[in-house]
């Protein structure tokens, strides 16, 4: 049996739920705005946005 090649980024996580989350953070030397994406589980979701 040949194996098969997993995409770039795959993450065997069994039956989570993966969700993209894209957080928007201030620069105050900037005063720009920047974004961070991020692939999470569902259960760790409100962590990520608590965290700076």
């Amino acid at each position: 049996m040949a194996k098969t090649k997993k995409p770039p980024g795959f993450q065997n996580n069994g039956s989570k739920k993966m969700t993209k989350v894209i957080r928007m953070i201030k620069s105050i030397k900037s005063r720009t705005y920047v974004f961070e994406e991020k692939i999470v589980p569902d259960n760790k979701i409100n962590d990520f946005f608590s965290t700076k």
